[in-house]
Parts: C-alpha cells; sequence; structure tokens
C-alpha cells in the first residue's frame, strides 16, 4: 500500500515537474522574444504584434506593399475586370488603414526584424538625401546570404558596395553605356525581338521568355561580349529557372524558413574574406549575377507590362502608334532622338512604369547608426523601406491615380516630369542602370508598337492582375501581335 502511495507521489511530482519545466521554458522564451522585439522610445507606430511571428501574419502581408498602401480611391472605369477591382479594392482598404491609423511612418516586425516604412515624398527625400548616410546599408536575409554571401552589387554594405559599384560603373562606361554603340545594340536587339514575333503570324502567343530573351541580351551583349538566340534551348532554360527563382523568393516555403530563421535569431551571416580589397573571384561572380538579373528581369518584366496595357486599352494603342507614324513613319527604327518629339509614346512608358509598379516597396535599407526621421527614433540595425506604391498611388499627386492613363506625364502636349515618380529609386543607391533601362523601354516599346498591333485572343479576357514575385509580374497571359500594313 506504502508502496503505491510512493508511486502514485512520484508520478505526480514527475509530471507536475514536466510541466513546471515547459511552463518554464514557455515563459523565458517569451521573455526573450519581449526583450529581442522591444522598441525603443519614439520607434515609429504600428500594429500589434504577435510574440515570436512580429506582423508576419498581419492580413495581406503575401503582398506587404499593399498592406501600407496610402489611398483607396477606386473605380469601375476602364476595361478591368470586376474579379480585378474586388481584388484591389479590398488590398487597398487593408493598406489604407494602417497608413490612415498609423500616419506615414509606420513599423511592421517580421520575427525578430523591425521594418520601418515611409509613405510620403517629403520624408523619402529626406531619408536618401540629407540622412542617407545612415541608411546606405543592406539588411541580411538567410536566402540572399546562401546566394550571396555579402558580396556584389545588390546587398552588400560599406567598402565592399562602394568598390563594387564604382568598378561596375567604370566598367559600363567602358563598354559602351551611354554612348552610341548602346542604342545601336538596342536597336540591332529590337530587330531581332521583332523578327521573332512575326513567326507567331497574329496568332495568341505567350510573350513572356521572347520579351526576357531580348531584354537579356543587351546586358550579356555588355558583360560577355555576345548575346543568345531566341531557339536557343540552353539560354531558355537559363531564363526559365530565373523565372522560377524569382516567383519561388516570394513562396510560402521561403516565407516560413525565413520566419523559423527570425524566431530562432539567426542572421545567417556569412564570413567574406577579411582582406583589404574585394576584389577577388566570388564578388565578380556575384556582381555579374547581379547585373544579369537586374538588366533582365526589371527590363523585361515592365515591357510585359506596358504590351498588356496596350492590349487593354487599345485606344491608347492607337495614340501611340499615330504618334509614332507622324513622327517617324513605318520603316525608320525608333532611336533616343526621337523621344523629345514623341511626348504621348514617353507619356505612356512612364505611366507603365507607375502603374506596374515592379519593386513596390523599393530595395531595403539598413539603418548603419541611430537617426531620428519625422520625430522618430531608428535604431542602428533596424530596416528601411520606401513605400512607392503610396508614391505612385497618391491622389494628392495624380488625378487618376488607379487609372491607367498617360495624362499625368502631359502638360500642354508636352512630356511632364513628375517628383513623385521614383521607379529607380533615388541617392547613391539608385539603380546604378536606369539610364540603360530607359533607352531600353523607350526603343524596344516603341518599335513593337510600331510593327504590332497587341490584342487579345478571341473569347479571352485579360487580366491586370500580378503574379507574387519580385520585381511583381503579369500573371501568365497570351497576345495576339497582329502586323501592321
Amino acid at each position: 500500500m506504502l508502496a503505491a502511495a510512493g508511486s502514485l507521489v512520484t508520478s505526480i511530482w514527475a509530471g507536475l515537474h514536466i510541466r513546471t519545466l515547459l511552463l518554464a521554458v514557455i515563459t523565458f522564451l517569451f521573455l526573450a522574444d519581449y526583450l529581442k522585439r522591444r522598441h525603443p522610445k519614439n520607434f515609429p507606430p504600428g500594429p500589434q504584434r504577435l510574440p515570436f511571428l512580429g506582423n508576419l501574419l498581419h492580413k495581406g502581408m503575401e503582398q506587404p506593399h499593399l498592406v501600407v498602401q496610402q489611398t483607396t480611391r477606386l473605380t469601375m472605369r476602364g476595361t478591368r475586370s470586376f474579379r480585378d477591382m474586388s481584388t484591389l479594392a479590398a488590398n487597398y482598404g487593408n493598406m489604407f488603414q494602417l497608413v490612415k491609423k498609423y500616419g506615414n511612418v509606420i513599423s511592421l516586425d517580421f520575427g525578430i526584424k523591425s521594418s520601418v516604412i515611409v509613405s510620403s515624398l517629403p520624408l523619402i527625400k529626406e531619408a536618401f538625401t540629407h540622412l542617407e548616410e545612415n541608411f546606405m546599408g543592406r539588411p541580411q536575409f538567410p536566402l540572399q546570404n546562401l546566394v550571396h554571401n555579402e558580396n556584389g552589387l545588390f546587398f552588400s554594405s560599406g567598402q565592399i558596395w562602394k568598390e563594387q559599384r564604382r568598378f561596375a560603373l567604370m566598367t559600363l562606361r567602358n563598354f559602351g553605356l551611354g554612348k552610341k554603340s548602346i542604342e545601336q545594340r538596342i536597336q540591332e536587339e529590337t530587330r531581332h525581338l521583332v523578327g521573332v514575333i512575326k513567326e507567331e503570324e497574329g496568332q495568341p502567343f505567350n510573350p513572356h521568355f521572347k520579351i526576357n530573351n531580348a531584354a537579356s541580351n543587351i546586358i550579356c551583349s555588355i558583360t560577355f561580349g555576345e548575346r543568345f538566340d531566341y531557339h536557343d534551348s540552353q539560354f531558355q532554360e537559363l531564363l526559365r529557372l530565373l523565372d522560377e527563382a524569382m516567383y519561388l523568393g516570394s513562396s510560402k516555403m521561403v516565407r516560413v524558413s525565413i520566419l523559423v530563421s527570425f524566431i530562432l535569431g539567426e542572421n545567417w551571416t556569412g564570413h567574406p574574406d577579411k582582406t583589404t580589397t574585394s576584389f577577388n573571384e566570388e564578388n565578380l561572380i556575384c556582381s555579374t549575377l547581379d547585373l544579369f538579373f537586374a538588366g533582365t528581369e526589371t527590363t523585361s518584366t515592365t515591357l510585359r507590362w506596358a504590351l498588356l496595357y496596350m492590349a487593354v486599352y487599345p485606344e491608347i494603342q492607337a495614340k501611340v502608334q499615330a504618334e509614332i507614324d507622324r513622327v517617324i513613319g513605318q520603316e525608320k527604327q525608333p532611336s533616343l532622338a526621337d523621344r523629345d518629339s514623341m511626348p504621348y509614346t514617353n507619356a505612356v512608358v512612364h505611366e507603365v512604369q507607375r502603374m506596374a509598379n515592379i519593386i513596390p516597396l523599393n530595395v531595403p535599407r539598413k539603418v548603419t547608426a541611430d537617426t531620428m526621421l519625422a520625430g522618430f527614433h531608428l535604431p542602428k540595425g533596424s530596416i528601411l523601406q520606401t513605400n512607392l506604391t503610396a508614391l505612385h498611388r497618391d491622389p494628392k499627386e495624380w488625378a487618376t491615380p488607379d487609372i491607367f492613363n498617360p495624362e499625368h506625364f502631359l502638360e500642354n502636349g508636352e512630356f511632364k516630369k513628375r517628383e513623385s515618380f521614383l521607379p529607380f529609386s533615388m541617392g547613391k543607391r539608385a539603380c546604378l542602370g536606369e539610364q540603360l533601362a530607359r533607352s531600353e523601354l523607350f526603343i524596344f516599346f516603341s518599335a513593337l508598337v510600331q510593327k504590332f498591333t497587341f490584342k487579345p485572343p478571341v473569347n479571352e479576357k485579360l487580366s491586370l492582375k500580378s503574379r507574387r514575385g519580385v520585381p511583381v509580374s503579369p500573371v501568365s497571359h497570351r497576345l495576339c501581335a497582329v502586323p501592321r500594313s
């Protein structure tokens, strides 16, 4: 009897001991999470954070740029489908609420990482002009560290970034950037692209990888000294894998892995060589990869959006073609010298960039020193993002912010630059390929609309919905490129 009672007491004590231990562990973890995520005084406000998760599960965080959108101006005008508009309305409603509630400087936590999102032009200019030296770093994330290990042009910081960017700019200029030879390469590639699209004979086709190939060939001709044929199966597979990587980078699986790393407090930072120079084989490979990615994906994605918008808005496409016919005709190839004489076409290209908004929260920066912005304290190590979605859809800046309207960039029939238009960012870490990208977009777009009229396939309705990923691209679709006589 006594033995049985002793055994029962031992069992109860063991159970209590395990529960006490578990309770102690859980309490410790919550306390550690609280201490890690405790914000300093005057830190920007934001929505309620969950333990360990922060705001990762906040409604709408699959498209975080939409969560912090500034405007709810919606319209059913144009040719958008009701389904597209319903999705837009739901997302915009979520975003607007955060800015409306917390203001133009908002904080969101991703695990133990704090991100500050700035939504107004004056504050963006303040951050990237007067205070830019404190925002020159790049935050480190698990996936990019596995690939780049803090090397290259995009994800490096400090002395490595300065050396690599200076070298890249010098090398690109030596290879013809900003010179007539680059324009001639773009024109030559345009002829190849027009030729391969003619092979479709006006029938429905997916323009994705043809346009990818064309844009990629420009940067390939600069960095590698050669272009790749549109029927090169090996290069097509490389482009397909690159596209898949861009999509997977924003997939739920990757987000879960990032979440786990944040919860565990892992920084996944590599160990770069401790040398006095960043000029080594690893940096060369990473910088070349960065140029290849940026020179391919961003320009080609914008061009895909441009052709899609032309098919959705045929009346705008007709005005572009009328201007092209009047200024350069059907035979002469478009050149950069024609741009000033083609304000409407130029305005359409800019409006595509505004509406497509392919890098909606800009490339994130890391705060490298404790900084005050708009009266808020941003501690060293936090992440700064600029909300280009809010900027490009601000009803105070744009007459019809949610409608594709080239008139936004026109005044009395002349092209008008807009201060609230920052697709290439600003400051010292602005896109180093901006000049090249602008040249490609104008020449490729003008030549394609000169030679073809882009239409939806019969009995198919085109959607302006986007696919998750970086950059933000249109969902898979087909177009008909009808040759113009």
